[in-house]
């Protein structure tokens, strides 16, 4: 082994984890002339409801195959990381949603410099969410960026780019997945060449495309303005989930809409916020248009199918007005 090429990888969440497990199964399958070295991810954080230190996905999956993993607080003006990364001694770093800008003391560390994963058509969605901001957007079209890093976010020349569907009952929780399996698909194609030297990255100005930036996901991304169009809420009913989930109140208590249908038709006087009972389950009056519900969440009960809430919990719901504030 000692003969090939050294690959460190850097991520955090469920997307990275993907990534690695790929990596790891090509590793045992194949004969790569490479081998990952160890790992690098966030610091244990409290999780669950008892509120337990547990390890990043990334790090439970790494020391499951007997990989080291480093975990630095942080990376910036950190010489005992820097140096602890340069005993590994990698011709490659593999970064995907790590969850910190690396500064230029490490991406000039690997002989080949640092790669990312990032699940968007770059110069398209630089950011933290692009799987949120496709959705969002209503885009019909993703993909992933094989992206050489440089000092900027995102900004760095292109190795190599794949495309895929947004189909339109995607969520964020269902998309992000596939792109992360196609990025996978793409690093494990580029990554002898990358190693050998004979990738020529492209410069992003020369990729089709508009740059656009997008940031952190904040809960009130969830919030629902019953005033918008009830095709736009359907966008943001599908990118917040499954978190943080687009929400609304009624009678005092939250209620999570976790999937949504637009429809037209609605009377355009009707106030917007105002529910109407339908064939198969509940309907909104939005600013343009109806939003049928069909699966909803109160506070503190399981989510169920918006047919189901009418006949429990919801029955008294048709004829009210939902709020995008309590």
């Amino acid at each position: 082994m000692s003969d090939r090429q050294r690959i460190v990888f850097m991520g955090t969440p469920d997307l990275a984890a993907i990534v690695l497990a790929r990596m790891l199964e090509h590793q045992r399958n194949t004969n790569p002339p490479w081998h990952l070295r160890g790992a690098v991810t966030q610091p244990d954080r409290l999780r669950g409801r008892k509120r337990k230190p547990a390890g990043s996905p990334i790090k439970q999956l790494a020391e499951s195959h007997g990989l080291p993993v480093l975990q630095p607080d942080r990376i910036r003006r950190n010489p005992e990381f820097a140096a602890q990364l340069e005993a590994w001694e990698p011709d490659a770093v593999v970064v995907m949603a790590f969850g910190q800008i690396l500064p230029p003391s490490i991406l000039n560390l690997p002989r080949t410099g640092c790669l990312n994963i990032h699940a968007s058509l770059l110069p398209a969605l630089r950011g933290a969410s692009p799987v949120f901001g496709a959705i969002r957007q209503g885009l019909t079209e993703t993909g992933v960026s094989i992206m050489q890093m440089d000092r900027g976010l995102d900004t760095g020349p292109v190795v190599d780019r794949a495309e895929t569907a947004v189909l339109p009952r995607d969520t964020t929780g269902s998309l992000g997945p596939k792109l992360a399996e196609l990025g996978a698909e793409r690093l494990l194609a580029v990554l002898p060449a990358w190693l050998a030297g004979e990738c020529r990255p492209v410069p992003q100005d020369s990729l089709p495309g508009t740059p656009s930036h997008c940031g952190l996901i904040r809960k009130a991304d969830g919030r629902i303005d019953w005033t918008q169009s009830a095709t736009d809420i359907a966008l943001q009913v599908r990118a917040c989930n499954p978190w943080p989930a687009a929400h609304c109140w009624w009678q005092g208590q939250q209620l999570r809409v976790l999937d949504a249908l637009p429809e037209t038709g609605g009377n355009p006087t009707r106030e917007p916020g105002r529910v109407l009972e339908t064939d198969d389950g509940l309907a909104v009056q939005t600013g343009d248009g109806l939003l049928r519900l069909t699966t909803v969440q109160l506070a503190g009960r399981k989510a169920m199918a918006a047919a189901d809430f009418r006949r429990g919990a919801g029955r008294n719901m048709a004829g009210s007005r939902l709020l995008s504030a309590p």
